[in-house]
């Protein structure tokens, strides 16, 4: 295991002397965090390289540290995977589970890998001006369910010819006021 992490470490740090110390970042320097600091104060924490790490300067350095843990950092400080097999427009509205890292530029205490859970929010790529346009234009033979995916209604538009009109301008307005979305469960472009 201890073999595997210093493979990681070769990989994400420099090996040779072009970087200065201090501007190295996790996972390639160790600071003295204290978790007993005042949440959300802004401190200077001593750090150092690490010893398989070559760098140029002095190998011991301060860092600016807010004090918080990994999972309580904004939203723009660490990076989550994203999933895209979710309804984004069910009510309530879907949450996923997923991980989230946090940048190697950002201090923080504990793990820097954690679950986060987000709101579903995935778009399959659909334009809502494009489903409106279908639907003024071509409602009638049901160009606009078959856009959507919705197959079986625009099967039904077609053969009854909008509902004779009713369904058409019905469409139109569910479709304007983002009522009726695409198949997927995706939001519009």
């Amino acid at each position: 295991m201890a073999t595997l992490f210093m493979a990681d470490l070769v990989l994400q740090c420099p090996s040779n002397y072009d970087v200065e110390c201090r501007d190295l970042n996790e996972p390639c320097i160790k600071c003295e965090l204290n978790s007993q600091c005042h949440y959300g104060k802004v401190m200077d924490v001593n750090c150092e390289k690490k010893p398989e790490v070559n760098c140029k300067g002095a190998t011991k350095f301060e860092k600016k540290f807010t004090c918080r843990y990994c999972y309580q950092t904004e939203h723009w400080e660490h990076t989550c995977d994203l999933k895209a097999n979710c309804d984004s427009v069910s009510s309530p509205p879907s949450s996923y589970v997923t991980n989230c890292t946090v940048n190697d530029d950002i201090l923080c205490l504990g793990h820097r890998t954690f679950n986060k859970k987000l709101k579903c929010n995935w778009t399959g790529g659909y334009r809502w001006t494009t489903a409106v346009g279908l639907s003024i234009l071509l409602g009638g033979f049901g160009a606009d369910r078959f856009y959507l995916g919705h197959w079986q209604e625009g099967i039904g538009k077609l053969f009854s010819f909008g509902g004779f009109g009713v369904w058409t301008i019905i469409d139109v307005i569910l479709i304007s006021l983002h009522y009726l979305g695409p198949a997927d469960g995706s939001l519009y472009i």
